[in-house]
């Protein structure tokens, strides 16, 4: 098969790092793979790197000719985000090429945008979910929907990448709680800051790294960390590129998000052997199910401070976390079975239109 994955995101987050799996994966499958990305973004970069094809863009405007110049050579053409499904929707008709959607998001909209939200989801002949969080809209609205969990991937640690930041960071000696999310709303980063201040109170062997790249929530969270006192506790360590080497310095990863869809950065914690605290929101209640991790309510605080203490403190605990947590990301989060996946579904869409 010949298959166009299209995202245009300027920047490298889990969304994108799943377009480049999933290229990766299935051109090992034997299936020729291209990608329609924009011009000069870290996603167009990385994949050209590794030798895909690229057609590379700069906005709507060249992603439709884009499309108009290449989109009939392929089989399927497969949206990996929401801007780019609409423009497939815009333009299916004269593609005559069958749609495959992800949807990597749980947010529910309202009003006039849900209804041109559930316009292009139709135009899709394929809709794809990666958790039953992400799905839960459209089954409600009576689509059929595949769940496709995402993945992830064993990388070996860069042991200098870990000295030098540990080094720049000074956290030889103490405990590191960490997490990997931007500062934006919802990943919830107040709530985090008052968790890690709730546990300063009872102990001072530890310290908290905030890694991830600024947004709408970074002021915020700046001026509370320093009205608590907390700038030898709680650092912003900003956007690393390359974050999975961290997990190793990592005692617990924690996650407050208010919204997620599966939350990756979870998932890498799992195959790192990193035990993790997260809120309950979205996908992140069934990757923590079954005693993978500590679960608490979203926004609150103190829950996610006694969390992130129990697995401080209780080795028993912390030691039945990861194996549970490791036992489950190489079954079910493996990046070849996820490509599977996706070429049963890119033939079954083929197959109904024979």
């Amino acid at each position: 098969m010949r298959i166009l994955q299209l995202n245009l995101e300027r920047g490298w987050r889990g969304g994108e790092r799943q377009v480049l799996l999933t290229l990766r994966e299935l051109r090992r499958a034997g299936h020729e793979a291209a990608l329609l990305a924009r011009r000069g973004g870290e996603l167009a970069w990385r994949a050209l790197a590794e030798g895909h094809t690229v057609y590379e863009c700069s906005g709507a405007a060249g992603l439709c000719a884009a499309l108009l110049r290449h989109g009939r050579r392929f089989d399927i053409l497969h949206a990996q985000t929401a801007n780019t499904l609409s423009w497939l929707a815009l333009l299916k008709a004269w593609l005559r090429r069958p749609v495959v959607f992800t949807r990597r998001t749980a947010f529910e909209k309202g009003g006039r945008s849900a209804a041109k939200t559930v316009w292009k989801w139709r135009q899709a002949d394929a809709l794809v979910a990666i958790s039953q969080a992400a799905a839960a809209q459209p089954r409600r609205l009576g689509l059929a929907t595949t769940i496709i969990p995402s993945a992830v991937e064993a990388t070996p640690a860069n042991p200098v990448h870990c000295h030098e930041f540990a080094a720049r960071l000074n956290l030889r000696g103490r405990r590191v709680l960490a997490t990997a999310a931007a500062l934006t709303r919802e990943k919830d980063p107040c709530t985090l800051v008052r968790a890690v201040h709730e546990l300063g109170k009872q102990r001072d062997d530890f310290v908290f790294v905030h890694l991830g790249a600024e947004g709408d929530a970074t002021e915020p969270a700046r001026q509370l960390v320093a009205e608590l006192g907390l700038q030898e506790r709680y650092l912003f360590a900003g956007f690393e590129a390359a974050v999975e080497d961290l997990y190793a310095l990592m005692d617990v990863f924690v996650l407050s998000s208010r919204a997620e869809a599966l939350g990756t950065s979870v998932l890498d914690a799992f195959l790192r052997r990193v035990p993790v605290v997260a809120t309950n929101a979205g996908g992140l209640k069934e990757s923590l199910a079954d005693g993978r991790g500590l679960c608490c309510e979203v926004g609150d605080h103190q829950a996610l401070a006694r969390a992130m203490a129990r697995l401080l403190d209780d080795a028993a605990l912390r030691a039945s976390i990861i194996d549970r947590a490791y036992d489950y990301v190489v079954r079910e989060h493996d990046p070849a079975r996820m490509a599977e996946r996706y070429i049963e579904a890119y033939k079954s869409v083929l197959k109904a239109r024979t």
